[in-house]
C-alpha cells in the first residue's frame, strides 16, 4: 500500500504547544461509522459511553528521558544529548545520542551535575548502549533530577521543555516508569472525569505499554510493506483480561484509550476477540485491511501525516472517512498532535 495516500497538509499554526486547561476542556471530534461528525468538548465523552462499556487505559509513566551534558576530555562546547529509549539493566539503557559520530565506545559523558555514563556498543540502527555510574533506585532518582521530559520534535523544536511539562506530559493515572513518549489520548482525563465515568458504570481496566521512539514518526518507506515498526514492551495482566472479556460478553464495547492501548489489546486478543493475559514485545503494524479482534471504539488524538498512527485510525474507520474527518478538523481549527484536541472513533455497534 502506497504511503503517500496517508499524506495531508497541516498548517503549522494548528500544532499545539501547550495542552488545554483544564485537561478535559479541549475539543472532541466524534467520528461515527457512517462518516457523521459531531463537534463536542472532551468532558462530553460521558454522553457516548455507558455500561457495560469498558475503557482500557495505558498506565505507563513517561521518563524524563532527555539528558544533556558534555563528553569528558572535550571543551565546554563539546555538548552531548542523550535520549533514553529502553532499559537494558539496572545500570544501562539503549538510547539515541548526539553527536553519535563523535562518540566512541568507552567515552565518558557527564549528564548534569551528578550523573556520568560510559558509551557502550553502537548498533546499526543508530542506537547506542549507555552504561551509567549509578544503578537501580539511585539511578532512577538521578535521571528524575537531571532529565527533561522528552517532548516530541514538533514541540521541542519550538520551545524547551519546562517544569509545567513534568505534569502536563503525564496522564493522571500513570504508574509504571518506562515510556519516552506519553500515551497522549489519556492526557485529557481529569480525576473528576474518571470518577464520573466510573459513577455511571463505565469500568476502567489498566494495562501497560511503554511507548518507544518510533511511535509518532512518519513512515519513510514508499510502501507500507517496506516499513519496519519498532517493538515496544507491554503487559496486559490477568485481571484486565478478565474485565475485558466479561464486558464484551455482557454486550459492552472495549474503548481503547489511545493507539498504544489498542495495539496492546489487539496483540493480546484471539481471532474471536477473547483477550488472554499477555506480556512481551509487540511490533504490530495496523493498516487498512486489518481485521480488528477486540476493539470496539478508540479515543485518540490527531496524528502526523504519513504516520503509522494515521494508518491505524484509517484501518479502523476507513481512509475516506478519516481524510474527511481530518479535513473538517483543519477547517474548524482543531489543535493537533500530543498536546492537541481529541478524537472519538465509533466504528461499529453504536448504542442509541
Amino acid at each position: 500500500m502506497k504511503v503517500d495516500i496517508f499524506d495531508f497538509e497541516l498548517p503549522q499554526a494548528l500544532i499545539a504547544l501547550r495542552p488545554a486547561e483544564p485537561r478535559d476542556s479541549c475539543r472532541l471530534l466524534v467520528v461515527h461509522g457512517d462518516g457523521r461528525l459531531e463537534h463536542r468538548t472532551f468532558h462530553d465523552i460521558v454522553d457516548y459511553l455507558r455500561p457495560p462499556d469498558i475503557m482500557l487505559l495505558n498506565d505507563t509513566r513517561v521518563l524524563p528521558a532527555r539528558l544533556r551534558g558534555w563528553r569528558q576530555g572535550g571543551t565546554g562546547t563539546a555538548k552531548v544529548e542523550i535520549l533514553l529509549h529502553r532499559r537494558l539493566g539496572a545500570d544501562r539503557f539503549e538510547a539515541m545520542a548526539r553527536p553519535l559520530k563523535r562518540l566512541k565506545p568507552g567515552d565518558v559523558v557527564h549528564l548534569g551535575q551528578t550523573l556520568a555514563a560510559r558509551i557502550g556498543q553502537k548498533r546499526a540502527d543508530g542506537l547506542v548502549e549507555i552504561i551509567f555510574d549509578l544503578t537501580g533506585p539511585e539511578l532512577d532518582v538521578a535521571i528524575a533530577a537531571q532529565g527533561e521530559m522528552p517532548l516530541p520534535p514538533y514541540i521541542a523544536g519550538k520551545r524547551k521543555a519546562d517544569s509545567r511539562d513534568r505534569a502536563d506530559y503525564q496522564t493522571v493515572y500513570a504508574v509504571h516508569d518506562g515510556s519516552v513518549a506519553a500515551p497522549t489520548a489519556g492526557l485529557h482525563f481529569t480525576p473528576a472525569l474518571l470518577d464520573g465515568l466510573a459513577g455511571q458504570g463505565v469500568e476502567q481496566a489498566r494495562a501497560t505499554l511503554h511507548v518507544g521512539l518510533g511511535t509518532f514518526l512518519p513512515v519513510k518507506a514508499d510502501d507500507t510493506d517496506a516499513h519496519h515498526m519498532h517493538s515496544e514492551w507491554g503487559e496486559l495482566p490477568d485481571r484486565t483480561a478478565s474485565q475485558l472479556n466479561a464486558a464484551r460478553q455482557a454486550g459492552g464495547r472495549v474503548i481503547a484509550v489511545g493507539t498504544t492501548s489498542l495495539r496492546l489489546l489487539e496483540s493480546a486478543a484471539a481471532g474471536d476477540g477473547a483477550v488472554a493475559p499477555w506480556q512481551g514485545e509487540t511490533s504490530i503494524f495496523i493498516t487498512p485491511g486489518y481485521r480488528f479482534r477486540a476493539t470496539g471504539a478508540l479515543l485518540t488524538n490527531f496524528h502526523l501525516p504519513r504516520s503509522s498512527l494515521f494508518m491505524l485510525v484509517s484501518a479502523l474507520m476507513g481512509l475516506d472517512t478519516m481524510r474527511a474527518a481530518y479535513a473538517a478538523a483543519i477547517r474548524e481549527k482543531y489543535h493537533f498532535y500530543s498536546y492537541g484536541d481529541a478524537c472519538l472513533l465509533l466504528p461499529w455497534h453504536e448504542k442509541s
